[in-house]
Parts: C-alpha cells; structure tokens; sequence
C-alpha cells in the first residue's frame, strides 16, 4: 500500500498530459532527479554533463509523442515534481506490447504518494507493462514489486552519461 498524500498536499496536486510548453521545466526536473536518483551510480564528472537544457530538448521531443505513449506531470501548486512516460515496447524480446519507460520524482516528494500517482497515470490497471530499472535502486525495486511486477532475470549493461549502468528486466 503507498503513502497517502497529506489532505494539504493532496489538494494541489495535480497529474496531467505532458505539454510542449512543460519541456523547459521538465528538462530541469529530469536533471535533478538524475542526479538524486544515480549520484551512487555514475561519476559525479559524468553528471555534471546532465543539463536541464538538453533534458528539456528531449521532453520537446516526448511532448509531440502520439497517443499510444502516455507522458504525464505531476504538478505541486503548479509546478512540476515529477513524470511518467510508457509507450509501444522497444526490445525486440519485448516479453509485453508495453514498455514503461521511465518514472522520476523529485526526491523531496518521495513517500507522498505522488509517484504512485503517476504511475497510475502510464499504465492501466492489470495491464501487462515490462521496464528497466537501474540494478542498484532498492527503493524503485520495492516500489514496482508493489505495484506486481517480478524480475525476469534479465539484465544489461546500459551506456549512461558516457558509463555503463546495469539494468535489470521487471514484468507485470
């Protein structure tokens, strides 16, 4: 079971579609969360490369997705603390027809049940979804084991930020 919301944050948050117009603050969420979320992971120098406006480059992209891909913020009063996005498998092994790609949230946030949110957004109830997670991530593990997925026992090296990230596969 998630955290609740606090009733005073609960009332101001709000989970939307992404728009063109968030790319320049989804760029600088995406860079912090990269940062909270792999600075044990990869090199502080290869992090330091992370910039919000590159990030917001990529969300411009991501904005004009069509609507089999599900890209949604998590807003604060307003402003944005975190993002989904889910879409068409990319794996030529896919073991399902959909892929969550990625769900960050600004690690102040955590435990509010903002993330549970969001993931809610991307993926329908019981439908079958597969992702990658960084190896070394216990919290997003225990996270998605709530959520029913399973590892499947595959893994890979990712190149990330100029390193290698092992990731392993989580099926529902």
């Amino acid at each position: 079971m998630s955290p609740e919301i606090p009733a005073e944050i609960q009332r101001d948050v709000v989970v939307r579609p992404v728009r063109d117009v968030d790319a320049e603050a989804l760029g600088r969420v995406h860079a912090t969360c990269w940062h909270e979320t792999y600075d044990h992971l990869i090199s502080t120098a290869a992090l330091e490369r992370v910039s919000a406006r590159r990030m917001a480059e990529l969300w411009t992209h991501w904005a004009a997705q069509g609507p089999e891909y599900r890209m949604r913020a998590a807003l604060v009063e307003g402003d944005i603390v975190g993002f989904v996005g889910s879409g068409p498998a990319r794996d030529d092994d896919a073991p399902r027809e959909r892929e969550l790609y990625f769900i960050y949230l600004l690690d102040a946030w955590h435990g509010t049940g903002i993330g549970q949110q969001l993931f809610d957004a991307a993926v329908e109830p019981d439908e079958g979804v597969y992702l990658w997670v960084a190896e070394d991530n216990p919290r997003a593990h225990r996270f998605y084991t709530r959520n029913g997925f399973t590892l499947d026992g595959a893994s890979h090296d990712e190149p990330f930020l100029g390193e290698s990230l092992t990731e392993v596969r989580f099926v529902r």
